[in-house]
């Protein structure tokens, strides 16, 4: 009987330091990042079709599609093109030697030059996320002005840098 008494008195001392409770520490830690802002761009090509000189004037748009971190302020501006002179008031496309005449604009109305702030003007935006482009819509003239009509056959080509500022 003693070794069933020891037996059960062992048995609900190890029963008791078994549920004794553990004893626990916390703490907090922080999570953060820092989102930098950041834009991308890109250019569909802007193309004015056949001209035929002395059978009027040809207008066609593009747009400049600019993706920026949300709530990003940024500014698109055009330069005058590659072509000799490359003046944003005068833009010339070539062919060899022979220039022909168009120009960029900020409206479908022709009002105002799209240029780079200093010649002709800017176009804002706000960015919505790397997710959505802002489309920036860019239109063209190219005029049947007597220089135009005095030009050579064949396919004219220039290219525009868009600069995206944010």
């Amino acid at each position: 009987m003693r070794k069933i008494l020891t037996a059960t008195l062992a048995a609900s001392a190890l029963a008791a330091a078994g549920t004794a409770s553990a004893a626990t520490a916390t703490t907090t830690f922080g999570v953060s990042a820092t989102v930098l802002k950041t834009c991308s761009v890109a250019a569909n090509p802007l193309g004015f079709g056949n001209y035929t000189p002395g059978a009027g004037a040809l207008a066609a748009n593009t747009t400049v599609n600019v993706k920026c971190t949300k709530g990003t302020p940024f500014t698109v501006a055009l330069n005058g093109g590659t072509t000799t002179g490359g003046a944003i008031t005068q833009r010339l496309m070539t062919n060899g030697t022979d220039t022909l005449q168009y120009n960029l604009y900020t409206t479908a109305a022709f009002a105002t030059l799209f240029g780079d702030g200093t010649t002709g003007s800017t176009m804002p935006g706000t960015g919505t996320g790397l997710a959505a482009a802002v489309a920036v819509t860019v239109y063209g003239s190219l005029p049947d002005n007597a220089t135009n009509q005095g030009v050579s056959t064949g396919a004219y080509t220039d290219t525009i840098n868009v600069t995206v500022t944010y």
